[in-house]
Order: structure tokens, then sequence, then C-alpha cells
């Protein structure tokens, strides 16, 4: 299997990073393309390869202007008109979450309950993800790849690189909660994931310049992704449950099985953050910087 585009210090900054959002629009491209594959999997894997193409955006922003904002408005809008659909597979996800080690609920109830928001599910794809849709995204996602061709970062050095890169590190680092995550406000958290997925997809550029750290980092960044994800997905199933909505039915033995659920995550997606922020972000960026000059050496 061909390496994915990264920067590597043999070749050219802006040509790596031009790979890279070809690649990713690529493989956007692909999912949608393919008739085989389950809508909820199109949707959870098109809106996934729009955060790659969103955080590198982000990244190349002071380089590409108004086109760069342009690019990420419709990204964000893309993912957005699909929300419907990944709101009640998150809710479903959070379902399992809950049930997996509690038995508070008869295994009757876990099935009406998922029969539900399977149904909310199948008519929010219908409604979203049908082919006049998917064409009017490709059509979309070949414009995006042309501009690319046009983007003026040739010129762009490691060192611009690494300044984008410590500012979504500082970002990140400094939407973290001070005190206990597990009294945070869900809208601080969910605010912080997006920070930490952009961090995550953005160090993925930089994992050729010292493997074995690169990955480790990416992975310690994806599994903080993960918990902060399994929050949200909690509080979507918690938001289902209010009054006159779908689960609210179950609202009096749900709430509490969710709310304790995520106070787990917030602890554990704490004790990771600890960690993975644990550097100042100009200790952060000499880091970086250090790597490449060792890679050019």
């Amino acid at each position: 299997m061909a390496e994915k585009p990264a920067v590597r210090p043999d070749g050219s900054v802006g040509e790596a990073l031009r790979a890279v959002a070809r690649d990713t629009l690529a493989e956007a491209r692909a999912v949608l393309s393919d008739q085989k594959r389950p809508d909820a999997a199109a949707v959870h894997d098109f809106r996934k390869a729009m955060k790659r193409w969103r955080a590198l955006l982000r990244l190349l922003a002071p380089f590409l202007g108004e086109d760069g904002e342009r690019l990420r408005a419709q990204a964000r809008d893309f993912a957005r008109n699909l929300s419907g659909a990944r709101d009640a597979q998150s809710a479903l996800e959070a379902v399992e979450d809950v049930t997996e080690d509690d038995a508070s609920l008869s295994p009757r109830t876990i099935l009406s309950i998922r029969a539900r928001l399977d149904a909310i599910r199948i008519t929010a794809e219908a409604g979203r993800l049908t082919q006049g849709v998917r064409a009017q995204m490709i059509v979309a996602l070949d414009a995006a790849d042309e501009a690319v061709g046009a983007w003026p970062i040739g010129e762009v050095t490691f060192s611009d690189l690494a300044d984008e890169l410590g500012r979504t590190y500082k970002r990140a680092r400094d939407d973290a909660p001070r005190d206990d995550w597990r009294r945070a406000e869900p809208d601080v958290l969910h605010e912080l994931r997006g920070r930490v997925v952009a961090h995550r997809y953005q160090m993925e550029l930089i994992e050729p310049l010292w493997p074995k750290f690169g990955k480790l980092w990416v992975a310690e960044a994806q599994r903080l992704r993960d918990r902060l994800g399994a929050y949200q997905d909690l509080s979507v199933l918690l938001g289902y449950t209010a009054p006159h909505g779908p689960l609210a039915p179950w609202r009096s033995r749900l709430t509490p099985m969710i709310l304790a659920r995520r106070t787990t995550h917030a602890k554990a997606a704490q004790r990771i953050a600890g960690r993975l922020f644990a550097e100042r972000p100009r200790a952060f960026r000499k880091r970086i910087e250090a790597l490449w000059a060792s890679g050019k050496r």
C-alpha cells in the first residue's frame, strides 16, 4: 500500500501539502461514488474526510485567503447537511455505550429504543444522501481539486507550518477546562473536541519526521477525540429524551445512565489531555522544529 502524502524533509513543504489536499478530496469523492457502501457508513466516512479537509484548510488559512474561507464554509455546510443522519447514528452508539456494562434496561426495552433511533436515522439518510446530493457534492469536490492546483503555497516553509501547528495546539490547550472536567458544560467539551480533531489531523502531516513519536502522538490525540466524541454522543442521546422527544418514555431510566457514563468519559479525557498538552506551546513548536532540522541533516 502506498504511503499517504505527508510532509517530509526531502521534499517541498508546499507541494506535500498540496498532495495531502488532493488525497483528502479523493478520499471524500471515493466515499460518495461507492454505491455499495451503506448510507450510515457513507455519512460517517464522508464527514470524517471533511474533518480532515477542514483541518488542512484551517492550517493553510493564512496562505489561502478568501478561497480558503470559501472552501471551509462549503465543507462545513456539507457536514451539516448530513448531521441529522449522523445524530441518530451517534445516539445509537451511545445506547451501546450506556448498556454495555449496565443491565438496568431489559433487552426488550433496548430493542425498542434502538428501533426508534434507527427509524430516525433511515428517514434522515433517505432525505439527505440522495443520488442528486451525491452528484452535487462530487462536482464541488472536483472544483475544489482544481482550486488546489492554483494555491499559492509553493514557497511555504516548515517554519511557516510549525507556526500554524503551534497555533492549533495552543487553541486546543487553552480551550481545555482548567478544573474538573466532570463539571464542565457539554458545549465546552464539544468545542474542545473540534480543536482536538484539527490538531489530530494536522499532526498526521508531520508523522514521518519521527514515525514512532508521530504515531504515538496521533494515537493519543485520537484517544482524546474518541472520549470527547463518546461524551458528545451521550449528549445527543440525552437530547432525544427531552419531553415529547422520541425517547421521552424512557427519560427517567436513561438520564442517570447517560450522566454517569458522561462522567466516566470526561474523567478519562482529562487524564489524556493532561499528557497531550503538558508542554507549553513554545516548547511544542521547538520540538517539531528540532525534528525537522534533524531530518534535514
